[in-house]
């Protein structure tokens, strides 16, 4: 990996020409692999990479190891048979490709279910404190609309706990990494991508990374609802984003997962709104009751209950609110007090630390829950085998992409997906050479310049605030087109952000579009 400082419009820089006069400075950085992104799917990724002898660069946008993946808490998925021996591959397969309507990519969920009793062994090797069984197994958990206990964890923390295994791992094979990094634009001519354009967070200086290959893998989507699991800044589209502008294609982009249990804000206050209550409280015997202290599911699914697919409990939830059977504060209670303090606190330390701060004991009472804008089952589409997208050079991992989950994922499946894939594409791109990598092009550097440009030209100005955007278009989201939804309120709401992107271009021309 080498880095430059360059000024915008230097003939010099890799043959660049001097038809600009935009004089913006920026840093020009060359790397084999670019890696946007630095969660679980990201830094598997780039392990792989490193292992078989390419170096490439990881880049995210948050400090290193603070990656959305360790808000994923309750579980990876693996067909490893520690408590049921008759679970296989081909079991968990058909169990995601059931939870996703069947409209999942059938090669694509074998290719997951297939390699990942490996994966799971790889990360125990690496280091990841898993939970065992009295025989020293991996011990495993029920998770929704699963045949079999097949969800692994490290109590109710474990995207944490593998996220860093894997940062302990990349280091060792000194992965090189760069924080704080915000990528605004791929370099692209709609058939092929040369690398990728952002700043620094830190100081707002601009970069451009030179690169071989670019691997997207920035996450999903969710956030752009109003209640939603994630950090206000972390899944606001930026990976489908980035392939889209650069010609890949996407798909299934209305596939969106409501998880059933969010946090109420009424209830906790607003910081916690939409924050996720993992799943792993009701794989571990929670119970959800109504207002009238009727545990409903014995109505939507008498034979599942709460284990049913997230979908079908996040609507019950969803109804039992909309007719007027929820709690005052829009929510209904999720009760695990019937199990021993004990099994809880060895169980879900983070739940039950997180809500004893709030001043509720997890053990004695019940916690208010609603479904929260939880993951992106849509996104870009690839080669499973591969990892690539349309677009020669481009490949995406992880939440980024779609296809595997279908119209409902499998929980326990994201993370199962990271590694599996993550593994997959740098095993690929490892096999490509990178050593006579050509001068970006004339066009490419002309982008560049007036990109940087643009984004100078913004700093400071335009008439719009960036929250006051995501807030109306999150309301819009929330009301219109969530858990319940119709065709002709979905059609309105889809006419109302034209209206809106229309109105603000029309207001501030010189100003970024909205979307």
């Amino acid at each position: 990996m080498t880095s430059n400082r360059s000024i915008g419009d230097n003939p010099t820089v890799d043959g660049g020409d001097s038809d600009s006069d935009s004089g913006v400075e920026y840093e020009t950085v060359e790397t084999p692999v670019l890696v946007i992104g630095a969660g679980a799917a990201g830094a598997r990724t780039a392990i792989s990479l490193a292992e078989n002898g390419v170096s490439p660069l990881v880049i995210g946008k948050r400090d290193h190891g603070d990656a959305h993946t360790t808000w994923a808490a309750g579980g990876i998925n693996a067909a490893l048979g520690s408590r049921d021996p008759e679970d296989s591959p081909a079991i968990h397969a058909a169990d995601t490709l059931n939870e996703g309507h069947m409209l999942n990519d059938p090669a694509g969920v074998e290719t997951v279910t297939e390699v990942m009793p490996d994966r799971i062994r790889e990360l125990e090797d690496w280091g990841t404190p898993f939970n065992a069984t009295d025989e020293g197994a991996v011990e495993q958990r029920y998770f929704g609309a699963q045949s079999f206990r097949r969800t692994c964890f490290v109590g109710d923390r474990t995207g944490e706990a593998m996220l860093e295994t894997l940062i302990g791992r990349a280091q060792e094979l000194e992965v090189p990494y760069r924080e704080n990094v915000q990528v605004t634009k791929l370099l692209s001519d709609g058939e092929r991508v040369y690398g990728a354009l952002g700043y620094d967070m830190n100081d707002g200086s601009f970069l451009l990374f030179r690169a071989g290959a670019v691997v997207l893998a920035a996450g999903g989507y969710s956030a752009v609802y109003d209640r939603h699991s994630s950090r206000d800044e972390e899944n606001n589209g930026d990976g489908p984003a980035l392939a889209y502008d650069a010609g890949a294609r996407l798909m299934d982009a209305e596939f969106v997962q409501f998880h059933p249990t969010g946090m109420v804000a009424e209830r906790y206050g607003e910081r916690w709104e939409g924050r996720l209550v993992t799943e792993a409280v009701r794989g571990e015997g929670g119970r959800l009751f109504n207002a009238d202290g009727e545990r409903f599911m014995e109505r939507y699914s008498p034979e599942q209950m709460e284990l049913d697919a997230r979908d079908v409990v996040a609507r019950a939830i969803a109804r039992e609110i909309a007719e007027g059977r929820g709690t005052e504060n829009g929510g209904v209670y999720l009760d695990i007090s019937h199990r021993d303090r004990s099994f809880i606190e060895e169980r879900l330390p983070s739940m039950y630390a997180r809500f004893a701060d709030l001043g509720v004991d997890l053990a004695a009472e019940s916690v208010e829950v609603a479904p929260t804008a939880h993951y992106s089952m849509g996104g870009v589409e690839i080669d499973f085998e591969t990892g690539k997208t349309g677009v020669e050079n481009l490949y995406a991992v992880g939440e980024t992409t779609a296809g595997i989950h279908g119209a409902n994922r499998l929980g326990g499946n994201s993370l199962a997906e990271t590694v599996a894939l993550g593994k997959i594409v740098g095993d690929h791109l490892a096999e490509r050479s990178f050593a006579d990598r050509p001068v970006l092009p004339a066009s490419q550097q002309r982008l560049a310049r007036e990109h940087f440009a643009d984004l100078d030209a913004m700093a400071g100005e335009g008439s719009e605030v960036p929250e006051e955007l995501l807030g109306e278009l999150g309301d819009l989201l929330e009301s219109h087109a969530g858990i319940l939804r119709a065709e002709k309120a979905v059609v309105r709401v889809r006419g109302r952000c034209r209206l809106l992107a229309d109105g603000r271009r029309s207001r501030a021309p010189g100003g970024p579009r909205a979307p």
